[in-house]
């Protein structure tokens, strides 16, 4: 229960649409095929240099993952994804969670998978890219899906108590928490590969979407 007034449907946007500074968390889902084009790129970059976040989430195996850090690679030439150790903040600064999530998609669950690419998919991960202060800018959760645990707990009782009650909305509420805040709960945060303690800049909050050709923002 909560006062906020929130939008139940969320909102879908373009990267180059001009109310995308309204939103400072964006969520994208499924980039495993993504292709930004030039316009895109440039867009993105100065969002996020400007206090924006990026949340990247369903996508799984060692090809997607290569396809993303490389549309990354195009918006961050000089920055690289660091994988973020289970220490770090995001993974407790609300919700204390003992391990990294890894969230199945209720129809991979319900045919007897939590690893959607087998053996190319079995570890979970969580990357971030930082910009010069440390601040993160972008989280890619890679082979797990939380969003399915965020729109498909009324489906299935079981899938709920074991996905999204457990993992998903704890996990997603840490990031959007940390995204609000851009520090942990003691203040300790990133300086390119390493942790110190400090007081980044604060932005807001929001969400996005993207596909191949197609980018798009949800914005919840």
């Amino acid at each position: 229960i909560t006062s906020l007034k929130v939008n139940p449907d969320g909102r879908f946007l373009r990267l180059n649409n001009k109310d995308l500074y309204n939103y400072p968390w964006i969520y994208m889902v499924e980039p495993g095929r993504l292709a930004l084009n030039e316009e895109e790129v440039k867009i993105l970059r100065a969002y996020l240099t400007n206090g924006g976040f990026l949340m990247v989430d369903d996508f799984w195996g060692s090809y997607e993952l290569e396809n993303l850090l490389g549309e990354m690679k195009r918006v961050f030439p000089d920055r690289e994804a660091i994988e973020l150790p289970l220490s770090h903040d995001i993974f407790h600064c609300v919700y204390d969670l003992k391990e990294k999530p890894q969230v199945p998609s209720i129809h991979a669950w319900w045919g007897g998978r939590t690893s959607e690419r087998g053996s190319d998919s079995d570890t979970p991960h969580y990357k971030g890219i930082f910009d010069d202060k440390g601040r993160m800018m972008v989280i890619i959760c890679h082979n797990t899906d939380l969003g399915d645990g965020w729109e498909r707990e009324g489906l299935d009782p079981e899938y709920f108590k074991q996905f999204s009650e457990k993992w998903s909305y704890p996990m997603g509420i840490n990031i959007l928490m940390y995204a609000m805040t851009h520090l942990g709960c003691d203040g300790a945060r990133y300086d390119g590969a390493t942790m110190r303690r400090g007081s980044p800049p604060g932005a807001g909050r929001a969400a996005a979407r993207g596909r191949a050709g197609k980018t798009r923002i949800v914005v919840v």
